[in-house]
């Protein structure tokens, strides 16, 4: 039993009907095909870290010579041998049970898929299972190390307001948005703020953390923040371009609604180490209130050296252009 609630814990049991529901995900789907077709060149050597049905080794498997699928779920190793049985190039696929955090291939690789990702890269295992990765596969191979997808995550947060009235029931909780959708029950109250850029072939902290403060650019009331994480999948050097994915934006709920004004400061704090539960980031949130009413010249010239990139799309849409 004890690992059964390990694997829970670690957020490595995703039921197997959560997995049939991503192939629903178009964004998902057609920004990883287009990623892997990018990166895998014909007759690589591919691992894929998280396999669950199989999709994305399915993907790599039109132009790879090899693809190592490993996943640790035993239901979901079953379901990805008879899907992949049904696809075309699919005996080019090894099914591995395996623990992602552990497994090695036999031979160098050209490419590794993790798609371990969760907003905030909380609760699944990206950071911790890519890091363990790289040590163990330079120990026993040597460098160079194998191109990843995603190649990077940037992080941003951004103060909101939130209704959390739901059929005339109060529930302020973590809430999750599409982040291709308009929000109607959220108004940005500032610009989105990156705290994070992740590059996974480099060295990283396993902490996720930010202190610094934020503009506020409408008045309301402070009573959210949204987690926006944007997933370069493949950088195209070629054309300057990246293949994106956003993962949901997560609401977070404060516990006291801060009232605040066009031209405040507010200070924003928090630290939590990736793959830990949803609460960390919550557990360690600080936010205040640190000035009011910025001049208007000053309001004005510090609104213009933002940059454009990082603004909401549309009217009340979050994005990390």
């Amino acid at each position: 039993m004890q690992n059964k609630f390990e694997s829970l814990e670690l957020g490595q049991f995703i039921p197997l009907h959560y997995h049939h529901n991503m192939l629903n995900d178009t964004a998902r789907m057609q920004g990883f095909k287009d990623a892997i077709d990018l990166a895998v060149k014909p007759g690589a050597k591919v691992l894929e870290l998280g396999g669950g049905t199989g999709v994305q080794s399915f993907f790599a498997a039109q132009k790879a010579q090899k693809v190592y699928c490993v996943e640790r779920n035993p239901e979901l190793i079953s379901a990805a041998r008879n899907l992949l049985a049904q696809n075309s190039n699919g005996d080019k696929v090894e099914v591995i049970q395996a623990d992602a955090m552990h497994y090695l291939p036999p031979e160098p690789i050209d490419v590794v898929i993790c798609e371990m990702l969760h907003t905030g890269l909380l609760r699944e295992k990206q950071m911790p299972v890519i890091d363990s990765f790289k040590q163990r596969y330079l120990k026993k191979f040597g460098g160079p190390l194998p191109a990843f997808i995603p190649e990077a995550s940037i992080q941003a947060i951004q103060p909101i307001q939130h209704d959390f009235h739901f059929a005339g029931f109060y529930a302020p909780t973590i809430q999750f948005q599409n982040p291709y959708a308009t929000q109607e029950r959220s108004t940005s109250l500032g610009d989105p703020e990156v705290f994070q850029l992740l590059a996974y072939a480099e060295p990283y902290s396993q902490t996720c953390q930010w202190d610094g403060e934020i503009l506020i650019t409408e008045d309301g009331q402070l009573n959210a923040l949204r987690l926006i994480t944007k997933n370069l999948l493949a950088i195209n050097m070629s054309t300057c371009s990246t293949i994106d994915w956003h993962t949901q934006y997560i609401v977070f709920p404060l516990a006291e609604p801060i009232k605040v004004s066009r031209g405040d400061q507010v200070s924003i704090r928090f630290s939590y180490q990736g793959g830990a539960p949803l609460n960390a980031l919550t557990d360690s949130l600080q936010v205040r209130l640190i000035s009011k009413q910025t001049p208007v010249l000053e309001f004005a010239m510090e609104a213009m050296n933002r940059s454009a990139e990082f603004r909401p799309r549309p009217a009340e849409n979050a994005s990390i252009r």
